[in-house]
């Protein structure tokens, strides 16, 4: 990764782990003066799952953002695709520099079942990934 960020991008949920993905980037594009481009949509398609942010929630993001005059943009797409393809393709057309990401521990069996968004962008992403856990 070059020493340079120019734009960084993070999924964000209203959970533990997509705050903290959220802090820690917020943090890293104040440090180096990055655009953010926050990135937040349904389950698949069912945007009345929880992990689709409410309009408070997106108004927050932004507005903190703003405050701490961090160059930025909120996308909240709803076209269908699972949050993997939502996430990958921000970063491809922002032609980001990071993807920041939060986990959760899941079981084997659970990954296998669902599958993994955090492994389809671990995997694919154009640019390095970090990931990040929620503080206990």
């Amino acid at each position: 990764m070059s020493s340079e960020i120019g734009t960084i991008v993070v999924g964000y949920l209203p959970t533990p782990e997509g705050a903290a993905a959220f802090d820690h980037a917020k943090r890293l594009a104040g440090a180096t003066g990055a655009r953010l481009v926050v990135v937040n949509t349904g389950r698949n398609g069912d945007y009345s799952h929880p992990s689709f942010a409410s309009a408070q929630d997106v108004d927050a993001v932004d507005a903190e953002l703003t405050a701490a005059d961090i160059e930025h943009e909120v996308l909240q797409p709803t076209d269908g695709k699972p949050a993997a393809e939502a996430i990958l393709g921000a970063a491809l057309s922002s032609s980001a520099d990071l993807v920041v990401i939060g986990l959760r521990r899941r079981s084997p069996v659970g990954k296998l079942i669902t599958g993994s968004t955090a492994q389809h962008i671990l995997l694919d992403a154009p640019c390095p990934v970090l990931t990040v856990k929620a503080e206990h």
